[in-house]
């Protein structure tokens, strides 16, 4: 049912339309034929539902004369589809091929002749050169989740091939001149519907697509579309809000996308473009939620460490310290005074933040007395990549600038600190960020669809992930 899902995310327009998307997916004729046998497989178990009504009447056969006769109990017994193609219609969705295809089937015949004569027995019937030609055509409801329908479909039936068991063989007549004709027009009425069953059944699937995908306990990351797909000949192209959202208090950035546009590549079956906006609403989610702040204490500075947070540690470079506070424990507070803000160049990811970092004296009574308060403004790296269908990430150090915001011991040179905090930055506070990156957050995806093959870029703007697909269910 592959093209079926990712038609949910083709179609996942809501009610209000902005104007850029946060995420963009290229789905390419190459990802269309990956999931062609797994569309032509379901297809395929729905006609074998076909049911053939009874067929009965009464003809004049040669040399027997009037003949009553009853066709019952038939079924579907093979059917095969060997011949397949899937297509994009521009503006409209996409269109189903099925040729060479063939069916069989069983069923029971009786017949009365001559007033009191009575025979009966069973057949096969073989239908060979089968076609079928539907086009789906692709909506949104007014909820905004995707629907399909089947615009159009045809249908043709060659040749027929009848074996009967028992009887006489003036019977084979009777089933080529009408029996035959009356199962060929069932079967054709029959084709369509259930073609158009197999589309609309997928309904109730479509409903069920998650476009609010959950990430951690503090956050969510919203996947509906934010236009129309972009149907072209060669590729369907999806416009995804790719918004990150504090669960349960869903608020909008004072920031939006930049528009941002794929490259022409057909190589992989799938390319998933992030923008900046992306990672840029997680941070305004993120620091709103408070999980950007940090209290550091000194068991979570490595022991190898030369630095500890003690006063006298910091005594040895602010004497007002130890004079005040000698021989305490401390605790460092940081809290990000401004959202981080991230920045996709050509192979290079970076992000910027600015906190404030209060230092505590940790007392007897365990109450905390304020030592000093500094202006940190640092840069750090990012380095992603494709974990299962999750995009994770690090981060590295790449400057550290500090500012005196507020003593409570005295003036002093900020400076002289400058080592201590970049062993804090380094060991402790983006350790801590990278546990959570690593992590990741889930990629538009659907139902037991795996990426395999990915290839990352970093391009200007934006993140481009080149992926095959492999269904695992």
């Amino acid at each position: 049912m592959f093209p079926w899902r990712w038609l949910a995310l083709l179609a996942l327009i809501p009610l209000a339309l902005s104007a850029n998307a946060g995420v963009k997916v290229k789905l390419t004729q190459k990802g269309l034929d990956f999931g062609r046998e797994l569309a032509v497989a379901s297809l395929q178990k729905k006609l074998m539902t076909i049911k053939v009504p009874d067929i009965s009447g009464k003809e004049r056969v040669k040399p027997i004369g009037k003949v009553r006769y009853s066709v019952t109990e038939m079924r579907v017994v093979k059917l095969g589809l060997p011949s397949s193609a899937i297509g994009l219609v521009p503006g409209t969705g996409f269109s189903l091929t099925i040729t060479n295809a063939f069916l069989s089937l069983h069923g029971r015949w009786r017949v009365k002749y001559l007033r009191f004569i009575k025979d009966r027995g069973s057949f096969d019937l073989a239908i060979k050169s089968l076609s079928i030609t539907t086009s789906i055509s692709l909506r949104s409801d007014n909820m905004g989740l995707p629907a399909v329908a089947m615009a159009s479909c045809t249908t043709t039936l060659g040749g027929v091939s009848v074996k009967l068991h028992g009887g006489a063989s003036w019977l084979y007549n009777l089933f080529r001149r009408f029996i035959e004709k009356g199962l060929r027009s069932q079967l054709q009425k029959k084709l369509c519907p259930l073609v158009a069953e197999s589309v609309s059944s997928m309904n109730q699937f479509l409903k069920t697509v998650d476009v609010m995908a959950p990430v951690d306990r503090y956050a969510e990351i919203a996947y509906p579309m934010v236009s129309s797909p972009d149907i072209s000949s060669s590729s369907i192209g999806l416009n995804l809000k790719g918004e990150f959202y504090n669960i349960g208090n869903h608020m909008e950035p004072p920031f939006s996308p930049a528009p941002f546009f794929l490259p022409n590549q057909e190589q992989s079956m799938l390319y998933i473009g992030l923008s900046a906006f992306t990672a840029n609403s997680a941070s305004f989610v993120y620091n709103k939620a408070g999980t950007l702040s940090l209290k550091i204490t000194d068991d979570m500075v490595p022991r190898s460490s030369p630095i500890r947070l003690t006063t006298n540690t910091f005594g040895v470079l602010i004497p007002q310290i130890a004079k005040l506070f000698p021989g305490l424990m401390m605790v460092l507070q940081l809290k990000m005074t401004k959202d981080p803000l991230s920045s996709i160049e050509a192979n290079k990811v970076t992000v910027d933040a600015k906190s404030s970092l209060t230092a505590y004296a940790i007392l007897a009574n365990t109450k905390l007395a304020p030592l000093f308060v500094l202006n940190l403004d640092f840069s750090v790296s990012a380095r992603v990549n494709v974990v299962g269908n999750k995009l994770a990430g690090a981060v590295t150090l790449n400057r550290l600038d500090m500012s005196l915001g507020k003593s409570y011991v005295g003036d002093f040179k900020v400076g002289s600190l400058s080592n201590i905090f970049q062993i804090v930055l380094k060991w402790v506070v983006l350790p801590t960020v990278n546990v959570r990156l690593k992590e990741g957050f889930p990629l538009p995806s659907l139902g037991k669809i795996n990426l395999k093959n990915t290839q990352l870029q970093i391009l200007k703007g934006y993140i481009m992930i080149g992926t095959d697909l492999q269904n695992s269910g």
